[in-house]
């Protein structure tokens, strides 16, 4: 039967090509790893064209493909060989660093640490995982310790002389960060070294900040003593007028007596060193008055600095105008003795007069003394007021009330310090 024409050869078409079969990609050669091949027809080469490779890395690598082909240009598909796995170059952490036991290989596990001062703050250890990515992040060091800061010791000081305050003086103290060494602020809570302290306990601090905003403090107590006397009184009938704080060591304390009183003892004691006080006790004896004196001067002379005196003549006792002073004069006793005036009386012409301070009497003699001293008249009233200095201050050829009296009195210089005195002591009277 013969063939149809029409009809092609097809089994030269469809036949394998010449090199089906043989061997075509080069053989593969795994170091650390397995592969496993298929061939499209199970020929016996593990090589020839369409056959496919699965790529098993050991623990620790990895391969580029998991699966290559052989292909028509006698290549694989791509690279299959296993590589071992490494991370990234890990980044140093600022302040700090770290140690591996294998770099940056897989299982390699880093430790980290930080520089003095500085605390971890993250995990501690980092490992190298099969996925070529470190188990954790990089950690950070942060400051996290207070610096420290030593404050004086206690300061113990004695006021000086006449003082209550002591002035103190201290090295101010430097802080230490352990971290970079860097201290952005001190602060002191209290007063400033070579500053004058008063008496007593003063807490005193020192606080030190770094640049993380840590901040430590230290304490420490300034103690300011004064030396103190026993304290003084002022004497009866007087005064005492004390600077400082009345018994700190130099202070001092002035005496002055009442009028018609005279001082007794030291009329300033100062408190010393040794907590004494210099002088002897002071006090206010009753002032006596001697009427037996030989002349005007000497009389006058007992009352110089002590008392004021208003000197009071007339012709007799009957005279109008000196019953009419006198009168007046004894419902104002408490004003004359607040203003220490004493009253002198000089009645009478010579050879007749007598004198008379209060109920002693002065000889004639002396009353004439005192009349030609102080130039009064005698046969007609006469008044001289004088002050405690001797000076004759006023002269009334009549009669005045104790209001215009008082009101002259108090203008005298000395007069103003004793209304001080006085207010103080709570000394007054309705005149």
């Amino acid at each position: 039967m013969g063939s149809d024409p029409g009809l092609k050869d097809t089994s030269q078409c469809c036949s394998l090509p010449r090199f089906s079969g043989t061997p075509w990609c080069a053989p593969i050669k795994l170091k650390h790893g397995a592969v496993s091949c298929r061939t499209p027809r199970g020929d016996h080469h593990r090589n020839v064209m369409g056959t496919r490779c699965k790529i098993r890395c050991n623990q620790g690598y990895e391969s580029q493909s998991s699966e290559v082909v052989c292909m028509a240009s006698k290549h694989w598909s791509s690279n299959y060989a296993c590589r071992e796995i490494r991370c990234p170059k890990l980044d140093m952490p600022v302040n700090g660093g770290y140690k591996c036991s294998d770099g940056s290989d897989f299982n390699s596990r880093c430790q980290f640490f930080c520089s003095p001062g500085f605390s971890l703050k993250g995990q501690k250890t980092a490992t190298c995982q099969h996925t070529s990515v470190w188990s954790v992040g990089v950690p950070t060091c942060v400051d996290l310790d207070p610096p420290k800061i030593k404050c004086p010791t206690l300061k113990d000081k004695w006021a000086e002389p006449r003082k209550l305050t002591a002035r103190v003086t201290w090295d101010t103290p430097e802080g230490v960060d352990t971290a970079d060494g860097i201290l952005t602020d001190v602060i002191l809570k209290g007063k400033l070294s070579k500053s004058d302290f008063p008496e007593g306990l003063h807490k005193m601090s020192y606080t030190v900040f770094d640049r993380a905003g840590n901040k430590g403090s230290c304490r420490f107590t300034v103690r300011v003593r004064v030396r103190r006397c026993s304290p003084l009184f002022p004497p009866d009938n007087g005064y005492m007028k004390c600077d400082g704080d009345k018994d700190n060591y130099g202070a001092s304390c002035e005496f002055k007596c009442t009028g018609g009183f005279e001082l007794q003892g030291s009329a300033a004691r100062v408190c010393q060193y040794g907590l004494t006080w210099s002088g002897s006790d002071t006090t206010c004896a009753p002032m006596n008055i001697n009427v037996g004196v030989r002349s005007a001067a000497a009389l006058l002379d007992q009352f110089y600095e002590k008392r004021r005196l208003l000197i009071i003549s007339a012709p007799t006792a009957a005279n109008h105008n000196y019953r009419f002073q006198m009168t007046n004069l004894q419902h104002a006793q408490c004003g004359l003795d607040l203003r220490h005036v004493t009253v002198i009386e000089l009645v009478g012409t010579y050879p007749a007069q007598v004198g008379r301070i209060r109920h002693r009497l002065l000889t004639p003699a002396l009353a004439l003394q005192l009349r030609i001293l102080l130039r009064i008249p005698q046969r007609s009233f006469y008044m001289v007021l004088v002050d405690k200095q001797g000076i004759d201050k006023q002269r009334y050829p009549f009669p005045i009330t104790t209001a215009e009296l008082f009101t002259t009195i108090d203008t005298f210089p000395l007069r103003k310090d004793e209304m001080e005195l006085q207010q103080e002591a709570g000394q007054s009277c309705q005149s």
